[in-house]
């Protein structure tokens, strides 16, 4: 199954993303109700090298109303940000058909409920290793990495090694 994956990468041209329990692990709330949440750098960097340099496409798709996801995910070069998203398979729909992708063109990476209708209809539906059992069992991926520990990293960094365009 793994060469199988391997190949499947190849096929890849956009990522999408939830936030909390993948690109953070942890999630302090404020008095003021505003969420602050601890993302992995390496994580942010892969995300810019591949929609910044390598020309994939990204989206970010999650439940949560933050002003400061918004700002964190465009200053990586996003521009499919949904936030606030209450059917997120109908945002992905709106993403994919925005830039004519097939669903089999399209990595996403989830690790709750919320995201399991979306990844069951991408191409390669991945997860960090501490997601939602009912998300493993979808997974054709598990990351040995954590939510916020690399996890989003590790599969763009497959990606584009399987593609040639990571650093060499």
């Amino acid at each position: 199954m793994l060469d199988n994956f391997k190949e499947r990468l190849k096929e890849i041209k956009a990522f999408v993303f939830d936030v909390d329990g993948v690109f953070s692990n942890n999630v302090f709330v404020q008095a003021d109700g505003e969420l602050l949440r601890n993302m992995n750098t390496k994580d942010g960097f892969a995300l810019h090298h591949a929609v910044n340099k390598q020309s994939f496409v990204a989206a970010i798709i999650t439940g949560g109303n933050s002003e400061s996801v918004k700002i964190r995910f465009k200053s990586l070069g996003l521009t499919d940000i949904y936030l606030k998203s209450a059917n997120k398979l109908e945002d992905f729909e709106d993403f994919i058909s925005k830039y004519d992708f097939k669903p089999s063109q399209v990595l996403y990476m989830g690790d709750d409920i919320p995201d399991y209708e979306v990844m069951k209809k991408v191409g390669i539906p991945t997860c960090p290793s501490d997601a939602a059992e009912e998300i493993k069992s979808i997974s054709v991926y598990i990351s040995d990495k954590k939510g916020g520990e690399g996890c989003v990293r590790d599969v763009i960094e497959q990606v584009l090694r399987a593609q040639g365009k990571w650093f060499t």
